[in-house]
């Protein structure tokens, strides 16, 4: 199921969804405070934000604009400037609605029966089990998976939800199945968002979630985990961790891809660029939050770039190696290089995807974004390229 760009219409529906799931969730009290404090805020940034667009792409030469503004359609420049300042102002106690299953799952249907989708070609089901809870889809539920993607959300540890992934999900299955595989299927872990938990819940929850998916798969090279952002730190913390624990060392996945992963959670490398997002001092707040009181940023199970032991990583490394995928003006970027750099030295196969002018989860938000098929499935399909390559003894 693939479906067309987002357009305005679905903009105006999603936030006749969101309304009032901010009302009776945050509270009208709760809000009306926000609203208060941040109104001058958000008054200003009405007549700012379409300033500066029209003043960045209308009035600045060519050469002089930003890498992202060069290479965006007008509409993706102009979301882009809304998540920026969202992401900036925005409380995470608000962001969370915006992804929530009571949100993002109405809007994900209105989409499909504006498609012609009445219900889904992949069906899904959410999973609750003691200790992780999660959304499982398969091609054909009757048979056994060939493939399994373990995937995790990202969120900055504090947003999000499988749920608003949903789209990008079954359009990965989708493309699986092209590809070649006879019965793909994918598990999305639904981990505990800051400050319900924090660290090391959530790691413990990406471990239960992976041995659920070791039970259906049966051989741990049919599995390739991954993950966007903060959901690819969970991924690193869960290989880093699982090289201590000789009961899992021999139960790797078979690949493993990170996209815009947020390799050192505090980082003076993580520096805010003129295109991104994301800005370092947001980056940081909503880090320290997962960390929590108790455990010292540094240590390499919560913040996997603080690892720069090369056998730690080598027996960390997944059976077929990693591949990567960020944007070139990402906030997270350099870690990201430095990872690529350091895990290249482990022997094991390392592939990467720096997009030109990219910013943070491109391959995720060009889904939604993307003006044409080809850019919207250009990272799914990369990805898959990669499976298909490495995974490669269960095509049918």
């Amino acid at each position: 199921m693939i479906l067309s760009q987002i357009s305005y219409l679905d903009c105006v529906v999603f936030l006749i969804f969101l309304v009032p799931q901010l009302l009776l969730r945050v509270g009208v009290w709760r809000l009306v405070i926000w609203l208060t404090g941040a109104f001058p805020s958000l008054i200003f940034q009405v007549f700012v934000i379409p300033y500066q667009f029209i003043r960045d792409r209308y009035l600045t030469p060519y050469e002089h604009r930003s890498p992202f503004v060069k290479r965006a359609t007008p509409f993706q420049d102009f979301v882009i400037r809304c998540v920026r300042y969202a992401f900036a102002f925005m409380p995470a106690f608000l962001g969370r609605i915006f992804f929530s299953k009571p949100v993002a799952l109405p809007f994900l249907r209105f989409r499909m029966l504006r498609h012609g989708y009445v219900t889904a070609p992949l069906r899904w089901q959410e999973i609750k089990r003691p200790g992780f809870r999660g959304i499982w889809i398969i091609h054909n539920q009757q048979e056994q998976p060939d493939v399994i993607v373990y995937y995790c959300h990202g969120g900055g540890f504090s947003m999000g939800s499988s749920f608003f992934y949903m789209e990008f999900l079954l359009a990965w299955v989708a493309l699986l199945k092209e590809a070649g595989y006879r019965n793909p299927a994918l598990f999305a872990l639904e981990y505990t968002l800051v400050p319900d938990a924090v660290y090391p819940t959530q790691l413990q929850e990406t471990l239960a979630g992976y041995e659920y998916v070791l039970s259906i798969a049966q051989d741990s090279t049919r599995i390739c985990v991954g993950g966007d952002s903060a959901g690819a730190t969970l991924i690193l913390s869960f290989l880093l961790y699982i090289t201590d624990h000789p009961e899992l060392r021999h139960q790797k996945p078979g690949l493993a891809v990170m996209i815009s992963p947020w390799v050192t959670i505090v980082s003076r490398n993580n520096r805010n660029t003129a295109s991104d997002y994301l800005n370092s001092n947001s980056l940081e707040l909503y880090g320290r939050q997962y960390i929590g009181p108790k455990v010292p940023s540094n240590d390499p199970l919560v913040s996997p770039g603080n690892c720069t032991d090369v056998k730690k990583w080598t027996d960390a490394s997944p059976e077929q190696g990693w591949y990567f995928l960020f944007g070139s003006e990402e906030v997270l970027g350099p870690e990201t290089r430095q990872l690529i750099s350091l895990l290249d030295s482990t022997g094991v196969p390392v592939d990467f995807y720096e997009e030109k002018g990219g910013i943070h989860a491109w391959p995720v938000a060009s889904l939604y974004l993307g003006a044409t098929k080809d850019e919207r499935l250009h990272g799914l399909r990369a990805i898959v390229r990669v499976t298909r390559d490495r995974i490669t003894t269960i095509l049918a």
